[in-house]
């Protein structure tokens, strides 16, 4: 087989097998190729110049010993796929997952992961999103530390292991989308510079210096990459994390976007099952949604931050830093109309005017919505969900707006039954320097925001890892068992009430009040009525001809033709004919 790397910094470029003699490497335009014969495991390196430190494969599928190791050699084409009659599934009318495999069951493997498909589909979830796989130096992470995008981290499983748990979710009935971090790499293990000019000088990221996307071959390595998880490993999908951090020069023929979801839509076609690319991204700019032909980028979706933090601050009454603007009275139904709260109205976070409105003709699936995830749970500074301060009576209330809100709905791992483990931000840097910095930044950063810094815990302190784990025991007790009741049944509401799913229809009719000690909702979409009281008393509303009540997390009491919504509880409503096997389940309730 012909072995090749970028590396036009180097001189000379020889490839090293354990207990066989270097092998040297011919030039070609900053390209280095030798023919060798190498079987799955067989561990390799490249030597890069007068150096004679191994590094590991830019394209490295699995580092057995860690980042800094060898890389070692994967055949992925021998894995005995049985998923030849998947057809995929599409983001439109679905529920997303978010999890991250370290912490999502007691031994944080892919293997065991995969043992918990069958509380997913139970669940009613058609995509799991995993967080970051990629190597990264250490034991655990978050994943957006990785520095060989093309790697499986092996405390996880490796290649093998991601190929495995691929296969039984789509045996499951299950789309796998995977995260993916382009915009930086991480502090530990990168030798990416060493081989080639992958970084650009002068221009940085928050997390580190920026990927250099003006270099053809460093563009090609994201867009093969990218590719790769679709091709080679069956993924179903991408998100895309702060692709508002991925800077290019304006002279570009095209946005890197844009040319990943050209190649992504033809390989679509190629394999015939629909392919999805999630954006997250800062900017509010609907361009990222756009269809390419009105020019925009063309992507599937992308992530609402603006639906988290109406919901959040609606729910729980905090209104600092960016919190702020969404303590405004109409932030719950604006963003439930109109998508963006944020759509050219002044932030006053920001300091300036955020965001441009979404045509009324985009499909309102193209947004994801949710009101816990990964970042707005682990950035806080002890990493605690909303179950840690709100009641099973609010938790309900955030579960009703999260499962029947316009866009695709999104679930961070235990948020269905209110997991009392918090989420926090972990690392296992091994350089005693960096675990120290990364530490120490962590509580200036928060200290600067005015939290207590006594509240955030040592990112490297393994406690804080073990802390963030699932506890799957207390799923099935007391509130936490009648929580996830509640998600199952609201998942099943979305599959049976259209209006719910429809991605052509756009919510109307939203409103709001404020009554005593809180906020009501009166929130549309088609026939269904989403009524919400956050306030301190019983809150009236007309009933409609013909209309009964679907669900509600909370006894509902009527007067006449008035169903009055009692503290704190939320209310599915519609006409009585709809759905009437789910609404002798809901009245049992």
């Amino acid at each position: 087989m012909t072995i090749e790397v970028w590396a036009p910094r180097a001189e000379r470029v020889r490839l090293r097998r354990p207990g066989a003699p270097d092998v040297e490497l011919a030039h070609d335009a900053g390209w280095w190729r030798g023919d060798v014969v190498l079987a799955s495991g067989d561990e390799y390196g490249f030597v890069l110049g007068d150096s004679d430190d191994l590094r590991p494969d830019p394209r490295s599928r699995r580092q057995p010993h860690g980042v800094h190791g060898p890389s070692a050699w994967v055949d992925l084409d021998a894995f005995p796929w049985t998923d030849a009659a998947w057809t995929g599934r599409p983001l439109a009318g679905g529920l997303i997952y978010e999890l991250h495999v370290g912490t999502f069951t007691p031994e944080g493997t892919l293997d065991a992961a995969a043992t918990r498909l069958d509380h997913l589909t139970d669940l009613g979830v058609t995509h799991v999103e995993l967080l970051p796989v990629n190597g990264f130096n250490g034991t655990h992470n978050w994943g957006y530390d990785g520095v060989l995008w093309y790697t499986v981290q092996e405390e996880y499983g490796g290649p093998s292991a991601y190929q495995r748990f691929v296969d039984a979710a789509h045996a499951a009935g299950i789309a796998v989308l995977q995260d993916v971090v382009y915009n930086h790499l991480g502090p530990s293990g990168n030798y990416l510079p060493e081989f080639g000019p992958y970084l650009r000088d002068g221009q940085s990221t928050t997390w580190g210096s920026s990927i250099d996307l003006d270099q053809p071959e460093v563009r090609a390595y994201i867009l093969e990459n990218a590719l790769s998880w679709m091709r080679d490993f069956h993924v179903d999908g991408l998100r895309l994390d702060a692709v508002h951090a991925l800077h290019e020069s304006p002279d570009s023929p095209v946005h890197i976007l844009r040319e990943l979801s050209e190649r992504t839509d033809a390989l679509s076609a190629h394999l015939g099952r629909p392919l999805t690319l999630i954006a997250e991204s800062d900017l509010n700019d609907p361009v990222m949604i756009l269809p390419r032909e009105s020019g925009g980028h063309g992507l599937t979706a992308q992530w609402s931050d603006d639906w988290h933090h109406a919901v959040h601050v609606a729910l729980t009454g905090e209104t600092d830093g960016y919190y702020a603007d969404f303590a405004a009275l109409d932030a719950v139904p604006k963003t439930w109309s109109q998508g963006f709260f944020h759509d050219g109205t002044l932030s006053s976070f920001r300091g300036r005017p955020h965001g441009a409105p979404i045509p009324d003709d985009v499909p309102s699936s193209r947004l994801v919505t949710f009101a816990q995830d990964h970042d707005q749970i682990g950035n806080r500074a002890a990493g605690d969900r909303l179950s840690a301060t709100l009641s099973t009576d609010r938790l309900a209330v955030a579960a009703v707006l999260t499962l029947t809100a316009p866009g695709t709905p999104m679930l961070f791992m235990g948020e269905e039954w209110g997991a009392s483990t918090p989420w926090q931000f972990f690392t296992s840097h091994p350089e005693p320097d960096l675990a120290e910095a990364t530490a120490r930044g962590r509580k200036a950063e928060f200290a600067q925001m005015g939290w207590d810094e006594s509240l955030v815990p040592d990112p490297n302190d393994p406690a804080t890892f073990e802390r963030s784990r699932l506890d799957w025991s207390e799923r099935d007790d007391g509130d936490h068992a009648r929580l996830l009741d509640l998600y199952r049944w609201l998942a099943s509401l979305r599959r049976a009430v259209p209006d719910l799913t429809d991605p052509r229809r756009h919510a109307r009719g939203a409103t709001s009040a404020e009554a005593i000690g809180g906020r009501v909702y009166e929130l549309e979409r088609g026939s269904a009525r989403v009524l919400v009281n956050l306030s301190e008393v019983p809150w009236p509303v007309p009933r409609r001809a013909g209309e009964g009540v679907w669900l509600a997390t909370r006894e509902v009491e009527q007067d006449g033709d008035t169903l009055i919504v009692p503290v704190e509880a939320a209310v599915l409503a519609g006409p009585s004919s709809a759905v009437k096997a789910l609404s002798a389940e809901a009245t049992a309730r």
